[in-house]
Formats: C-alpha cells, sequence, structure tokens
C-alpha cells in the first residue's frame, strides 16, 4: 500500500486529522499518534502489529519522532506495508504521546530518544536516561550540543581522581578552581567556519 493509500484510508477512519506525506512517510500531529498506530494494528486491513524501531531527528527548526510499522501476519512486500509514520514537535517543548500502551517494545526506544534528543514520550511508565548517567545535562545528539572537553578536568573530576588515589598535577587543579569559582563547564570550543 503505497503511503497515498494509507493517507486516504487514515483520512477517511479519521475526518478533519491533518496528514502530509513527507519522503514516503506520514506526517501528522502528537494527539493523532495513538489513534492513528491502534487503528493499524488493530485494522484488519492494516494488521500493523509489529513496531519496528523508534527514532529522532533534529533538524534544528524541530525535532522528529520517526516510527516504522510492519505486518507480522503479511510478507514483506503485500500491499500492507511497511508503514513510516513522523511527529514533529518545537525544540523548546518535544512532548509526544507514548506509545507503550499500544506497543510494549516502544519502551527502551522512547527511553533512547528522549536520552539522546530530548523528547518526552508523555505517559511512558519510566521515562529515564538509559545510556547517560542520571544528572547528565543536555542531550547529545542534538545539533547544539556542546561536548565536555576531554582535555580539561573539572573540580568534581578532581575530587575524584583523588579521593581514588590518583595525583593530579597542581596546574589541573588550579584551572578546575578557576572553573569552579566562575560557575562554568570544560565545554570544547566550537569549531570555526574556516575549520569545517
Amino acid at each position: 500500500m503505497s503511503p497515498a493509500d494509507a493517507k486516504s484510508k487514515l483520512e477517511a477512519k479519521f475526518p478533519g486529522i491533518q496528514i502530509q506525506i513527507i519522503n514516503n512517510a506520514l506526517l501528522m500531529k502528537p494527539e493523532d499518534l495513538i489513534r492513528v498506530v491502534q487503528f493499524l494494528k488493530d485494522s484488519p486491513e492494516f494488521k500493523m502489529n509489529y513496531l519496528s524501531n523508534i527514532t529522532a531527528v533534529d533538524y534544528v527548526e524541530y525535532l522528529e519522532s520517526v516510527y516504522h510499522l510492519y505486518s507480522i501476519e503479511n510478507p514483506p512486500h503485500s500491499t500492507a506495508g511497511p508503514i513510516v509514520l513522523k511527529v514533529r514537535v518545537p525544540r523548546d517543548n518535544p512532548k509526544i504521546p507514548s506509545l507503550v500502551p499500544v506497543f510494549r517494545g516502544a519502551e527502551f526506544q522512547e527511553r533512547e530518544a528522549y536520552d539522546m534528543m530530548g523528547i518526552v514520550y508523555e505517559g511512558h511508565p519510566d521515562l529515564r536516561r538509559i545510556f547517560m548517567w542520571e544528572g547528565f545535562e543536555g542531550f547529545p545528539l542534538r545539533k547544539d550540543y556542546t561536548p565536555e572537553d576531554a582535555d580539561v578536568l573539572e573540580w568534581e573530576d578532581v575530587e575524584w581522581l583523588e579521593k581514588h588515589g590518583v595525583k593530579v598535577p597542581e596546574e589541573y587543579k588550579q584551572f578546575a578552581r578557576q572553573l569552579k569559582d566562575a560557575g562554568k563547564e570544560a565545554r570544547a570550543q566550537k569549531p570555526t567556519e574556516k575549520e569545517i
């Protein structure tokens, strides 16, 4: 089934729904996601009963969550799939309903997108970091993320190293104190346009 056919069938089922076709994917609003996915899963015509993956993309102006649905009952090249869904959210308020109530397999994938991109999947039963540690600042796969400078120690690093028996040279300690007193972190410098 082509994206255009799937769009037509969804629009017939949900009058007033706004769906666009973008690169063979169906783009919809966050508030429509649950009912569309539940219909695609339960409908005898679609039988999209396998959520293959959830990914997230940073387009600078907005974030996008991408879902790939397949039918286990229908052969891969049948008229039923796969179907790719996309949901866009603003960077400053990236909230999307969780698909965990529909597909239990969404749990860790939504946690990954939350951890790396900062998308909040509302209604998720255990939305917390999965790769980074609790207390980690920022979202490392966002395009505006600035990593720490690996060559500079912060005061917490100095304390941890010395607690574990590592002698830290005095110049590193002084710089770490200066950073702490100034309330700064050891962030790497972004390359200039000439360096890119």
